[in-house]
């Protein structure tokens, strides 16, 4: 990757590790003002922002570092350990704005909330400085490609949900004095955090225990090793994945007749065709004498 495109992805990480950090002190204060459950499972999900873009960050500034003699697979399994965490993290969090939601929402006599409008203020200024963020993002995205910046612009935009969320019983609270909107708001939220903990979290597991990629790529990669007119055939077609990266591994057969530098170049060309589809792949291939190979 270019310097110039390092150095785009490298402002998406910082404006999102600022942002979510902004967000999460505002929303923190707007807490602490009105004591709404709404805007806690906001915080918690800006929290979960910080520590999400925190990682994507890393990842950009480790992405150009190469594996060292300790590990020669690279340092990207780290990613899946600290989304392993988060969602971990999350989930308990989850669960326990749940809990106190529905404890507030079948009590005889709910808790009022105080400083609604405050809380309003904090809360459309945190969707409005959302947005910007998200079209920054993507605009890295269409100028670098990068998909860790673009699985974060995604992350962003789904927190919009919860920010509208709050908003909304924040208002009703203010206008129409009905403070158990918040709790089920609040519990709404939880469930969706719970949704989020345990898709990161099973994204995770699976890449630390080295599951193969998803069908949809072992599909794409048949198709593109099948389309190279040189290759006869293969067998033992491999993945896995760790953090942001794609390990593909794969023999491939070839003719016997060819000599060692054609079959070199035929390998090289199906690697980058490989990288092409999956840039942030690290590819093997292994070359086979084809059974009963014919002429090129």
């Amino acid at each position: 990757m270019s310097a110039g495109k390092d150095k785009l992805n490298l402002s998406a990480g910082v404006a999102s590790v600022s942002v979510a950090l902004v967000l999460a002190g505002l929303k923190y204060w707007a807490l602490r003002e009105t004591g709404a459950l709404s805007v806690a499972a906001s915080l918690a999900d800006s929290a979960l922002d910080l520590l999400v873009s925190m990682t994507g960050l890393m990842a950009i500034i480790y992405a150009a570092r190469p594996a060292d003699d300790d590990h020669r697979f690279g340092h990207t399994s780290a990613e899946d350990l600290a989304a392993l965490g988060q969602a971990l993290l999350l989930a308990g969090v989850a669960l326990y704005i749940g809990y106190g939601a529905v404890a507030r929402l079948f009590a005889e006599v709910p808790p009022p909330l105080e400083n609604e409008t405050s809380g309003i203020v904090v809360m459309l200024v945190s969707i409005g400085i959302t947005l910007a963020l998200v079209l920054w993002q993507r605009r890295v995205v269409k100028r670098t490609g990068s998909k860790v910046v673009a699985a974060d612009s995604l992350h962003y935009m789904a927190d919009l949900i919860p920010n509208f969320g709050a908003v909304l019983a924040l208002g009703v609270s203010s206008y129409w004095a009905f403070p158990q909107l918040d709790s089920i708001v609040a519990i709404l939220a939880a469930i969706i955090l719970l949704y989020g903990a345990f898709r990161i979290g099973g994204k995770a597991f699976d890449a630390l225990m080295d599951r193969s990629a998803s069908s949809e790529t072992m599909a794409k990669l048949a198709e593109i090793i099948e389309a190279c007119p040189q290759v006869f055939g293969y067998h033992d077609l491999k993945t896995r994945t760790a953090g942001t990266t794609l390990f593909v591994q794969v023999h491939i057969e070839l003719d016997e007749a060819q000599s060692l530098r054609a079959a070199h170049d035929i390998g090289k060309a199906l690697k980058q065709k490989i990288r092409d589809a999956y840039p942030q792949s690290d590819v093997i291939i292994h070359k086979d004498l084809a059974r009963g190979s014919r002429d090129v």
